[in-house]
C-alpha cells in the first residue's frame, strides 16, 4: 500500500493550493456575506482544467483521476467552501454522470461547456417530500409522441437558479418504482421552467433553490441512458459526489486547523502565548489526527476508484460520513480556541462553523451513512453489490 503520491500529484496540489490562496481565500468572506457566485472564477477554474480530472481528454478533460480531484477539491475547499460545490456541479453530478451514461451526441454535446464552465450545471432529485427517500419522489415525465413532458418540483437543488443546464430525476412509469424511474438532460432555458432562490445558514455563495417544471416539453432523446434507468444512475453517481464532498470536509477542516495553530502562537494571555498551555495543545492534537485520519479516508476511497474499483459504496460512505464529522468537529474546537473573536466578522471561523454543517447534510445526511454502513456490518444489506 503506498500512501505517497505522485509527481503529478503533488504538482495538481501545489498548483490548486497556489490558486486557491490568490484567487479564492481573499474573497471568500465577501462572497459568502454577499451571497454572490463567483462565475467567472468558476470560468477560469475550468480552464484550469480542475473540472476534468474524471473526463477523458477527447472531451477535453485531463483524465487525472479520482485522486487528483481530491486534491483539487481539499485546496479550493479549505479556501472557500462554495467555491468548492462547483467540483459537483460541473464534474462529478453531471459532466461526468454524461460521461459515463450519455449518447455520444449528450457526451460532445455538454462535457465540453461544464467542464469548461462555459455552462453551469446541477442535478435534480430533491423534491419538498423526497429527501432522504428517493423513490417518494413525485415528477412525471410524460410520454407524448417523440418528447417527453416533465411536470413536478425540485427543491433544495445547488446551482438551481443559475445552471445552464440540469440532469432531472422522476418517474417514466411511476407504478413500478425502481425500474420506473428515469434520468434526463434538461436544458434550463426551456420555457415552463421556473425558479427561485432558497436561503441557507451558509454556504451562500453556493446558491440552492427550487425548480418547478410546468408541462416542460423535451426532445426523446434528452432521456439519459434508458428509460428505467434512473435509479441506477442516481446511485451509482451518488458515491462519487459524497467522495467530493468528503474531500471538501477535509479541506474546511485542514482550514480550521490551520487557523487554530495561526492564532494559538499570536494570542497571547497570561504572559504566555496560549500555545503554550497543554489544554490547546491536546485540542490542537486532536484536530490534526482526526484530520489525518479522514484524509486517509477520503484518498483510500479515490484511490480505490481509479484502480477500477469504481462500486465502492461503503468505502466513500466511511470517508464523506467521518470527514464531515471532522469538519464540524474541527469548527467547534476552533471557535473554543478563537474565544469571542471565532464569534466576530473579524475571523473567518463564524463561516467555517456555518459551512461545515453542511456538509453533513448534502449528499446523504450522516444519519444515511450511519444506515449504510451499519446494515452493510450487520449483513442486512451490503453496501458494495
Amino acid at each position: 500500500m503506498d500512501f505517497s503520491l505522485t509527481e503529478d500529484q503533488v504538482a495538481i496540489r501545489d498548483m490548486a493550493r497556489k490558486f486557491a490562496a490568490e484567487r479564492v481565500a481573499p474573497f471568500a468572506d465577501e462572497w459568502d456575506e454577499k451571497a454572490f457566485l463567483p462565475r467567472d472564477l468558476i470560468r477560469e477554474m475550468g480552464e484550469l482544467g480542475f473540472f476534468g480530472c474524471l473526463i477523458p481528454e477527447e472531451y477535453g478533460g485531463t483524465d487525472t483521476g479520482f485522486l487528483a480531484m481530491c486534491l483539487l477539491v481539499e485546496e479550493i475547499g479549505k479556501a472557500s467552501s462554495s467555491v468548492r460545490g462547483a467540483f459537483n456541479m460541473q464534474s462529478s453530478g453531471t459532466a461526468y454522470n454524461i460521461c459515463k451514461n450519455g449518447s455520444q451526441q449528450q457526451k460532445e454535446n455538454y462535457i465540453p461547456d461544464l467542464i469548461s464552465g462555459e455552462r453551469l450545471g446541477c442535478f435534480a432529485i430533491t423534491e419538498p417530500d423526497a429527501g432522504s427517500d428517493v423513490f417518494a419522489m413525485k415528477l412525471q415525465a410524460k410520454k407524448d409522441g417523440d418528447s417527453y413532458v416533465l411536470n413536478g418540483t425540485k427543491t433544495w437543488i445547488s446551482y438551481a437558479t443559475v445552471a445552464d443546464v440540469a440532469i432531472v430525476y422522476g418517474y417514466t412509469d411511476p407504478t413500478s418504482r425502481t425500474k420506473g424511474m428515469s434520468a434526463f438532460i434538461v436544458d434550463m432555458d426551456l420555457p415552463g421552467i421556473s425558479t427561485s432562490i432558497l436561503h441557507k445558514f451558509g454556504s451562500n455563495a453556493f446558491p440552492t433553490g427550487e425548480i418547478i417544471f410546468d408541462n416542460v416539453r423535451i426532445p426523446e432523446n434528452a432521456i439519459l441512458g434508458k428509460p428505467g434507468d434512473g435509479a441506477r444512475i442516481l446511485f451509482s453517481s451518488l458515491p462519487d459526489t459524497r467522495l467530493n464532498c468528503g474531500a471538501g470536509s477535509v479541506g474546511l477542516a485542514q482550514a480550521c486547523l490551520e487557523a487554530s495553530i495561526q492564532y494559538c502562537n499570536q494570542r497571547v494571555q497570561f504572559g504566555s502565548p496560549i500555545s503554550q498551555f497543554q489544554m490547546n495543545q491536546a485540542i490542537i492534537a486532536d484536530m490534526a489526527v482526526e484530520i489525518e485520519a479522514a484524509r486517509l479516508l477520503v484518498y483510500r476511497a479515490a484511490s480505490q476508484k481509479d484502480q477500477g474499483n469504481k462500486g465502492n459504496v461503503l468505502e466513500c460512505s466511511y470517508a464523506k460520513y467521518f470527514a464531515a464529522n471532522t469538519a464540524v468537529k474541527a469548527a467547534n474546537l476552533a471557535m473554543e480556541i478563537h474565544g469571542a473573536y471565532g464569534y466576530s466578522p473579524e475571523y473567518p471561523i463564524g463561516r467555517y462553523l456555518r459551512d461545515a454543517k453542511f456538509y453533513q447534510i448534502v449528499e446523504g445526511s450522516s444519519n444515511i451513512h450511519r444506515l449504510i454502513i451499519g446494515m452493510d456490518q450487520l449483513g442486512i444489506r451490503k453496501a458494495n453489490r
